[in-house]
C-alpha cells in the first residue's frame, strides 16, 4: 500500500489518497468505479501508466458546480454580455488504491 496517487480522467490529473473526496467532470457511473489509467503510486512512476495498477472509488453523488460568470465587453463599442455556466460534476471518495 502507499500513501498517494496520481490518475487522469476527464483530461485532468488527480493526486490521491486512501479516504479522500474529490470532485472529477461529469462520469456517467454510481456505485463503484475504477480508474485504471494511473500516472504514480507512491514512488513507482509509470511510463506513461503504473502496470496492474488501479485506484477504487464510490460516487458520492451527481451534481452542478458552483455558478461562474462569463462577462464579454468591448471598449467604446456599448457591448456587454453576460452569461453563466455550472459545470456537471461527480463527487468521488476513493476507497481504495490497488498498486
Amino acid at each position: 500500500m502507499s500513501d498517494y496517487a496520481i490518475f487522469q480522467t476527464g483530461g485532468k490529473q488527480y493526486r490521491v489518497a486512501k479516504g479522500d473526496i474529490i470532485k472529477v467532470e461529469k462520469l456517467n457511473a454510481d456505485g463503484k468505479i475504477e480508474f485504471d489509467q494511473v500516472l504514480m503510486v507512491g514512488d513507482k512512476i509509470g511510463t506513461p501508466f503504473v502496470d496492474g495498477a488501479k485506484i477504487v472509488a464510490e460516487v458520492v453523488e451527481q451534481k452542478r458546480a458552483d455558478k461562474i460568470l462569463v462577462f464579454k465587453k468591448k471598449r467604446r463599442q456599448n457591448y456587454r454580455r453576460t452569461a453563466g455556466h455550472r459545470q456537471h460534476i461527480t463527487v468521488l471518495k476513493i476507497t481504495d488504491i490497488k498498486a
